[in-house]
């Protein structure tokens, strides 16, 4: 599985199945019973395989897939990595921090040119709200290349239960 070098932090991909797709969930909930490397739990047509706790780190990935059929009996899988529900939650809490920010301190710099006040300080605080939103984003590239061995490990999970 090639993991592509678009602007996407959260890599998606979609497969279709050669076996109906309860029989895929079942698999995917057997296998998830005897091995010992991921944790595997299914709701309804969704599965989640995760890392072990005591093998995570703060950008462990996860792999969610949903199965589902299109039509008669041409099951698909749409697969998506990301970090923790947590971390994610984290991220995109403080991706909207300074977004608010930022649009505050376009209103600060606004009304200071309308009553010919000094704009060094609106200014500053929106190029540093630039910067930061830059931090934050290079953080999440930086942070899924730290899982993608473990994303690759996944796949080929994900791969192996599918084929067996």
């Amino acid at each position: 599985m090639e993991i592509s070098q678009d602007i996407v932090l959260r890599p998606r991909f979609f497969k279709d199945l050669d076996m109906p797709s309860e029989e895929a969930l079942k698999a995917f909930e057997q296998k998830g019973k005897i091995c010992q490397n991921f944790k595997v739990s299914r709701i309804d047509h969704h599965v989640f395989i995760r890392i072990p706790k005591k093998e995570q780190h703060f950008w462990s990935p996860q792999l969610h897939l949903e199965i589902y059929d299109v039509g008669e009996n041409k099951p698909t899988l749409k697969g998506l990595f990301g970090p923790s529900p947590t971390v994610w939650t984290l991220f995109m809490f403080l991706h909207f921090i300074v977004v608010v920010l930022f649009v505050v301190a376009g209103i600060w710099l606004y009304v200071n040119l309308s009553l010919d006040e000094p704009i060094i300080f609106p200014i500053v605080s929106m190029i540093s709200l630039f910067i930061t939103w830059f931090v934050l984003y290079f953080a999440g590239r930086l942070g899924r290349e730290a899982g993608k061995k473990e994303m690759l490990s996944l796949y080929k999970f994900m791969d192996n239960t599918l084929k067996a």
